[in-house]
């Protein structure tokens, strides 16, 4: 009798331990289960991720260290001479400080004009939506079909800009005709054209605010709209200022349909991008091998904006 009872301790402990197992078991099975659909469902998505972005982001990469051109039936590798001659290239230089140029003068005006606007519809309750719609337009419309209205607003004789000018007696210059002006005539474009969807990010963010904190800033002592917007607005719209900044930043770099409609890169590549320039070796020379060079810097001088434009001011927004 006391080896059958040993006998039965013994074989309890084991006994659980097979439970537990096959407890925890079934318990995994509608993990994996979960798991397995999951897959399935992202299979499509991580499919066109890998057609449409990975593959074609490797073959540039590789493309930028050969000497391949559209026409010839073989290449070969030929290193990094294609970024020694990139940074040698005053073609090159020019273009990425014409890029630095634009991005300088459209991002912050654009950010703010936004702003100010999106702070004034959200003020005015009656037409709000009409003027919604009507700053949003320039989104919504073709760049370039609105190519023609742009050359007839900047014509040095007869367009309506420069005959406003000439009101007050000042003499218009021919805006996309000159080098020292063409710049400012494409960077004007690209404001407008950014303005509005600007606008409507800021509106979503304004919208968000709770109204508690401005009856509580007032108690604080915000009596004016000023204090009203450095204590309480300014703070709150933080993501969204930082989203709507990274957007600026990478549609102003990615400039390229004003330049080949308005200017072709010209007077004397004034106005060349660096868009315009891989577009132009890539498509007019023929020279894929030196135009996936530039558009593997290109890829990276986004990457370091990215980064660090995060790093800095993703550290003063504040996240409600």
């Amino acid at each position: 009798m006391p080896q059958h009872s040993s006998l039965r301790d013994g074989a309890q402990p084991a006994q659980r331990l097979r439970t537990q197992t096959a407890i925890g078991a079934a318990a995994t099975d509608p993990d994996r289960r979960e798991a397995r659909i999951a897959w399935l469902l992202a299979l499509p998505a991580i499919t066109l991720l890998v057609l449409f972005i990975l593959l074609p982001t490797a073959a540039v990469i590789v493309l930028g260290f050969t000497d391949f051109e559209l026409g010839y039936g073989s290449f070969r590798f030929v290193g990094f001479e294609n970024y020694a001659e990139l940074f040698s290239d005053r073609t090159f230089r020019r273009s990425l400080w014409n890029t630095t140029i634009y991005t300088a003068i459209v991002t912050p005006v654009s950010i703010v004009l936004a702003l100010a606007i999106a702070m004034l519809i959200e003020a005015e309750t009656k037409g709000r939506a009409f003027f919604r719609t009507v700053y949003f337009l320039p989104v919504a419309s073709l760049l370039v079909a609105m190519a023609t209205v742009w050359q007839f607003l900047f014509h040095p004789t007869i367009g309506p800009i420069n005959t406003f000018l000439a009101v007050f007696g000042i003499a218009g210059p021919n805006w996309l005709g000159a080098s020292g002006t063409v710049l400012y005539g494409l960077s004007i474009i690209g404001i407008w054209q950014s303005v509005g969807f600007n606008m409507v990010l800021f509106l979503a963010g304004l919208t968000a605010i709770p109204r508690e904190l401005y009856a509580a800033a007032e108690v604080d002592g915000a009596k004016t709209w000023f204090d009203r917007f450095r204590l309480v607005t300014w703070p709150m719209l933080g993501p969204t200022t930082l989203f709507v900044t990274t957007i600026s930043i990478i549609n102003s770099v990615k400039v390229f349909e004003t330049v080949k409609t308005l200017t072709e890169g010209g007077p004397n590549k004034a106005s060349e991008v660096l868009l315009f320039t891989i577009y132009q070796e890539g498509f007019v020379y023929l020279r894929v091998g030196y135009a996936s060079a530039m558009t593997v810097v290109f890829l990276a001088i986004l990457v370091v904006l990215m980064f660090l434009q995060y790093r800095v001011l993703d550290r003063k927004v504040h996240y409600a």
